[in-house]
This record gives structure tokens, sequence and C-alpha cells, in this order.
């Protein structure tokens, strides 16, 4: 745990099955500060569910994750809502309040968790909806933006604690090339301006180039490839081979 203790998240020897069936096999990695690290595989081969366990939604059945420096599994249930507060998470669809207008669905966890003052809160929202482009869209409900909009909203509210970490579970799914390269320039812009460690859980190889200063791929529960694009790009291993063939 010593080494995991210095990065902002840190695997090892994790599994988890679901029944009979093995998702997880006994993945081990660390991330460090700062850095974009894309998650690749076939659907079904427990990138979401790497992603739930790391936040605690999930139990391992065995291994330590450690999560900015808390043990996600043994840490009591503060503790661990504590290190949650320094990791945002951007899901899928967004998962936004639908009855709550832009403004208050980001404002949400700023309420929750930080004593603000009314223009304080005001004008934090405002400029977390600037930072993704949608300051003039505050009164407007979930209903009444696009996917790519709903992806940035979700973002600038996984962003309102200022997070140590970002994680996101296939944040340019379903949305047109535009929208996903200004989802992927957001997140690079973390990494860039922020200095935020991002783990992206992704189908999109063509937004992973982009962005990825690392790329792990899963295949069968276990970590077949960690490495840089230029390694993944060069890589001599048959299910990378065929995955860069499938995807070009």
């Amino acid at each position: 745990m010593d080494s995991q203790a210095k990065s902002t998240i840190g695997v090892k020897d994790l599994k988890k099955s679901f029944g009979s069936q093995k998702v997880l096999d006994g993945i081990s990695f660390d991330l460090g500060e700062g850095k974009v690290t894309c998650v690749l595989g076939r659907s079904g081969t427990g990138k979401s569910v790497l992603l739930k366990l790391l936040i605690g939604l999930e139990t391992p059945d065995s291994g330590t994750i450690c999560l900015v420096g808390v043990d996600v599994v043994k840490s009591p249930i503060t503790e661990l809502n504590e290190a949650r507060k320094k990791v945002g998470f951007l899901f899928q669809q967004a998962a936004l309040y639908d009855s709550m207008t832009i403004e208050e669905n980001v404002a949400f966890p700023l309420l929750r968790h930080l004593k603000l003052s009314d223009s304080e809160r005001r004008d934090r929202v405002q400029q977390l909806l600037s930072s993704v482009g949608l300051d003039k869209d505050l009164a407007k409900l979930p209903s009444q933006i696009s996917g790519g909009m709903k992806k940035r909203v979700g973002l600038a509210r996984a962003l309102a604690l200022e997070p140590m970490a970002v994680m996101f579970d296939e944040p340019t799914a379903g949305l047109d090339p535009m929208s996903a390269a200004e989802i992927a320039k957001l997140i690079a812009d973390l990494r860039d301006q922020r200095h935020i460690t991002s783990l992206v859980v992704t189908h999109d190889l063509h937004t992973a180039r982009s962005i990825a200063d690392r790329l792990i791929v899963l295949d069968a529960g276990k970590i077949i490839f960690d490495g840089t694009l230029q390694q993944f790009e060069h890589s001599s291993n048959s299910f990378v081979t065929q995955f860069l063939k499938d995807a070009a």
C-alpha cells in the first residue's frame, strides 16, 4: 500500500466475479498525478465494473483499492466519503436530475458539501459552466439540451468540489464526432491546465488516441497491455492487433 499511497488511484490484485463469471482476475495499476489513462476493451470485459469498484459502489472479492490515499475496501464510510469528494465522476448518461435546471444540477454538490453564500455558489456555478462553454444555458432543463451538452454539464458538476481526479465512463458514447471532440478537448484541458488525473473507460479508440498518456487494455479479466500510445500502436499482442484492426 505504500506505493499506492503516493498515487492518486491504485489497485493491487483486484478480483471480482458475479456468480461463475470472472469479471476481473487480479489486475493491478497505479495512476500518478496529472495524467490521462484510457481503459480499453470489448463490452463485458469489466471496464465499468472497475469504475464501480473504485468508488465503492461494488465490493471486490479480493485485492486492495487506494483512492487519494484512502483504502476503499477497509476504511470506514465517513473516511471513504471524504475521499470521494476528491474524485469527480462522469456517468455514461451524465446522470443529471431531470427536474433541476442546469444551474441547479451543478450547484447540487456545492449545496450538499460546502458552506457558501448564495452569491458565492452562483459565481462558482457560473465559473464551472463557463469552463465547459455552457454559461448561457443556466436556466435550461436537461430535456432542453443535446447529449453532448448533458455530458458537459455532468463534467462541470464533477468538477464542483475541485477534485484531484476525475473518472469517465464512456464519455463520448452516443455523441456525434464534433461533440466527442469537444469532450476529448475538455479532458485534455483538465490535464494541461489543472493537472487533474483522469481515468477514462472508453470504446472510442479515436478519442483515446487524442488524449491518452497511457493505455490499459483489458481482456478476459486481465490487463493484457499497459503502456503508451506509441507502444500500443506497435504492440505484437494478438488481441491489441485485432483491436486496432477492428477500430480502423
